[in-house]
C-alpha cells in the first residue's frame, strides 16, 4: 500500500497550539523589500543613504544628480540651479562623506544671510550623526561666547556669514589652516551685498590645496572671475540656465501709478487664499506696506535689516507655521526664506537688478507645485520689463484689474541697460 504524505498548513497547526495556550498566533510576514532610491547610484555611503531614506528623500533633483558624484570625486564645482532645487543637499552630503573618509580636515560654508546660514546648518545637523561630526553656525546677532565654546569643541563643519566668520578668523578663534572644502552658496548675492572684501580675505587664509564649490541661481561674470582666481578647472553643473525661472511659476504684471499699489495689493489678498510673500525695495517701504495690510485685518509680518535677530526669527517661524499669512520683506533680509507652499509672490516694486527678480519669484512654485509671481510696474518702466524678459527668456503676461485704470507701458521696445547685480549699491543697506 503506497504511503501518501499528508500535508499540513503550518498556520492552522500554530493557531491550534497558541489557542490552547490562550495566546493569539501572529503569522510572521516577510518584510517588504524597500524600494530603491534614486540616490543609490550616486556613490553615497550607506549611512547617509539611510538618513536620506528616513527623511523621504527618494528622487534626486537635477542639481543633486549632477553635482553629488562630481563633488564626491573631489572636483571643484560651479553649480547653477534655481532657488529651492536642493543645492544644500548637493554639497552637504559630499562634504560629510569626504570628511568622514579622510578622517581629518574641515569644511567652511559661507552664505549671505543669517537665515540662510541657519537653514544650511539644520540640513548639515540632520546628516551629521551618521558621521559623528560636530557643526557650528557663526552668524551675527547671536552670542559670541556661545560660538567660542562651540569652536573649542572642534567642529569639522563651519557654516556662517562672511562678516562673522572673518571676525572669528581675525581674533584667532577660528583656524582655517586645515580647511579642505570651501563652499560659497548664493555667491552672486554675497557679492551684491558687498561681501567681496571679506570673502577674499577669508579665502587668502585657506590652504591652496582644497576643494571649492560655488552654488547659485545665477552666476554673473564677476563671480566667474573669482572662480578663475581661486578654483582649479571647475566642473560646471547646470541644472538650469543662469537666469532661468521655475517652469511652474506663472508670471504676471500690472501697470499702474504708484499711488494705486496699496489698493491692488489688498484686492489680490482678498482674491487669493494662500500664503503671500511681498517684496519691497527699502526698509521704510516694508514697514509702510505691512502697516496697510495689518489695518486691513490680514495677519502680516515684516522682515528687513531694522528688525532684531529675534524679530526676524519670529517673523520667519510665524510665516513658516502659518501664524502669518503675509510676509513683507526686502531682498537681502528675505534671502534665507525657504518655505514651501507660498501661493503668490508680489513684487511691490520692480527689482533694481534683473537677477533679483529671478531670486524673488523662485520663492513660489517650489517642490513641484504651481506658483504665481505678480509684479507692479509703473508706466515708465517698460525698458526694465524688457530687460528682465531678455534674461529669463519668458514673456511676462500683462494683466488688467477692475480696481485700477488701464495704463500703457512705455519704452518696452528697448531693454534697459545697467541692470546687473552690481548696479545698485544702495540695496546693500536694506
Amino acid at each position: 500500500m503506497a504511503f501518501r504524505e499528508k500535508k499540513y498548513n503550518i498556520d492552522i497547526i500554530m493557531n491550534k497550539i497558541f489557542k490552547k495556550a490562550g495566546i493569539r498566533f501572529l503569522r510572521l510576514i516577510k518584510p517588504r523589500k524597500q524600494k530603491k532610491s534614486g540616490f543609490d547610484i550616486l556613490g553615497i555611503s550607506p549611512e547617509l543613504l539611510e538618513i536620506l531614506n528616513k527623511n523621504r528623500f527618494r528622487k534626486p533633483t537635477p542639481i543633486q544628480k549632477k553635482a553629488i558624484p562630481e563633488a564626491l570625486s573631489g572636483k571643484d564645482i560651479v553649480g547653477i540651479a534655481q532657488t529651492g532645487t536642493g543645492k544644500t543637499i548637493a554639497f552637504a552630503v559630499p562634504i560629510l562623506q569626504r570628511l568622514s573618509a579622510a578622517g581629518r580636515g574641515r569644511a567652511l560654508i559661507l552664505l549671505p544671510t543669517r537665515e540662510l546660514a541657519r537653514q544650511v546648518a539644520d540640513v548639515c545637523a540632520l546628516f551629521a550623526p551618521a558621521t559623528k561630526m560636530k557643526t557650528v553656525c557663526l552668524i551675527g546677532g547671536e552670542s559670541r561666547d556661545r560660538q567660542l565654546r562651540a569652536l573649542r569643541g572642534g567642529p569639522r563643519i563651519v557654516i556662517g556669514t562672511p562678516g562673522r566668520v572673518n571676525d572669528h578668523i581675525q581674533h584667532g578663534s577660528l583656524r582655517t589652516n586645515d580647511v579642505s572644502i570651501l563652499v560659497l552658496d548664493e555667491a552672486d548675492r554675497m557679492f551684491d551685498m558687498g561681501f567681496a572684501p571679506q570673502i577674499n580675505r577669508i579665502i587668502r587664509t585657506l590652504p591652496d590645496r582644497r576643494q571649492t564649490m560655488l552654488f547659485s541661481a545665477t552666476i554673473p561674470d564677476e563671480v566667474m572671475d573669482l572662480a578663475g582666481r581661486y578654483m582649479k578647472e571647475p566642473f560646471r553643473v547646470e541644472a538650469s540656465r543662469s537666469g532661468s525661472t521655475a517652469v511652474k511659476v506663472h508670471q504676471q504684471m500690472y501697470v499702474m501709478r504708484t499711488s494705486l499699489k496699496p489698493l491692488l495689493t489688498l484686492k489680490l489678498l482678498e482674491e487669493h487664499t494662500g500664503q503671500v510673500l511681498i517684496f519691497v525695495e527699502t526698509r521704510y517701504d516694508a514697514s509702510k506696506v505691512a502697516s496697510i495690510i495689518h489695518h486691513a485685518k490680514f495677519s502680516v509680518a515684516e522682515l528687513h535689516s531694522d528688525r532684531s535677530m529675534g524679530q526676524r526669527q519670529e517673523a520667519m517661524e510665524g510665516f513658516r507655521n502659518g501664524k502669518y499669512r503675509v510676509l513683507v520683506a526686502t531682498d537681502i533680509a528675505a534671502r534665507g526664506i525657504d518655505v514651501t507652499g507660498i501661493e503668490m509672490v508680489i513684487n511691490y516694486d520692480i527689482p533694481a537688478e534683473n537677477d533679483a527678480y529671478v531670486h524673488r519669484i523662485g520663492r513660489t512654485g517650489r517642490a513641484g507645485k504651481d506658483g504665481l509671481a505678480i509684479t507692479f510696474v509703473r508706466p515708465d518702466q517698460g525698458s526694465d520689463v524688457k530687460s528682465i524678459e531678455e534674461l529669463t527668456g519668458v514673456k511676462i503676461e500683462m494683466m488688467k484689474h477692475p480696481a485700477i485704470p488701464e495704463e500703457k507701458l512705455w519704452g518696452y521696445e528697448h531693454a534697459a541697460a545697467n541692470r546687473g547685480w552690481n548696479q545698485s549699491a544702495t540695496r546693500r543697506r536694506r
